[in-house]
């Protein structure tokens, strides 16, 4: 199943029968550079996405040479500066437009996983860096790009590597924006698992995540999206009132008859 975007020519998505939703930068000939269609097709994927039926994970990857090369500058220097709203208005909650085309990954509902390959810059990395994890090429070339132009990272990167990235290696590449690897993002803590077929392990790991309880998997990443900034007793009355709801459920039956008669689990939204 296809699923409608706008602006059209940025952003693809489509979502197969297991659930799997596949979100694609598809502006391959700029190398998925965000300029303003793409800042909008991909606030548009979101939405499209936060509600649809049956959705159990996201695949998060670009067509052509690169995951994102960040920002097109040429694009981003033609837009009047008086025509852009002023980053400190806060439309999407607590975040403006530029970081919520990051943050609303972990914002979806469900589990998201970037694949990524090619040139991952800047504003590209920080979109990854909103991913529940990332599965990234051994050769894939990565940076905290924004000080190179003068600027700093605004998109959600400080909020989003938070817990991940350790804070001395962020300032070191922050400052310096040296290019790392894929192969060196894992150890730095910008990627999850490192292969050279990217797409391809995601997808399977998506296929692996699609045939869970969904409804676990929504408590889980609610859980996961709170327990960093939780104080202790926030977080285990949080775990105990996700597990309430959940247990006993039709559902959470058919998880532990799926595994147990070794087939895959028939679960229902609602």
């Amino acid at each position: 199943m296809d699923l409608t975007v706008n602006p059209p020519g940025r952003i693809a998505i489509s979502m197969d029968a297991d659930g799997v939703a596949q979100v694609r930068l598809i502006r391959s000939d700029k190398m998925n550079a965000l300029d303003p269609d793409m800042f909008a097709a991909l606030i548009d994927a979101a939405r499209v996405l936060h509600d649809l039926k049956g959705l159990r994970c996201v695949v998060l990857s670009g067509e052509g040479r690169s995951f994102c090369a960040g920002l097109d500058m040429g694009s981003m220097a033609n837009t009047a500066r008086h025509d852009r709203a002023p980053l400190t208005d806060r439309a999407y909650g607590a975040a403006n437009l530029p970081q919520q085309v990051a943050l609303q990954w972990r914002k979806l509902p469900v589990p998201v996983i970037a694949a990524v390959h090619g040139v991952c810059f800047g504003g590209g990395l920080q979109i990854a860096s909103g991913a529940d994890f990332r599965v990234v090429a051994p050769d894939a070339r990565m940076a905290v790009m924004e000080l190179k132009w003068g600027l700093v990272p605004d998109m959600a990167g400080y909020a989003l590597w938070r817990g991940t990235v350790r804070d001395d290696v962020l300032r070191e590449l922050t400052y310096t924006n040296r290019e790392f690897s894929g192969a060196e993002a894992h150890t730095l803590g910008f990627a999850t698992v490192v292969d050279p077929n990217p797409h391809a392990r995601a997808n399977a790991i998506a296929a692996d995540i699609a045939n869970r309880n969904p409804h676990a998997q929504r408590a889980a990443k609610r859980l996961f999206n709170a327990y960093l900034y939780a104080s202790e007793a926030e977080i285990l009355m949080a775990e105990s009132v996700e597990q309430q709801a959940i247990i006993g459920t039709k559902n959470q039956i058919e998880a532990v008859m799926s595994q147990m008669e070794k087939r895959k689990g028939v679960f229902v939204d609602g």
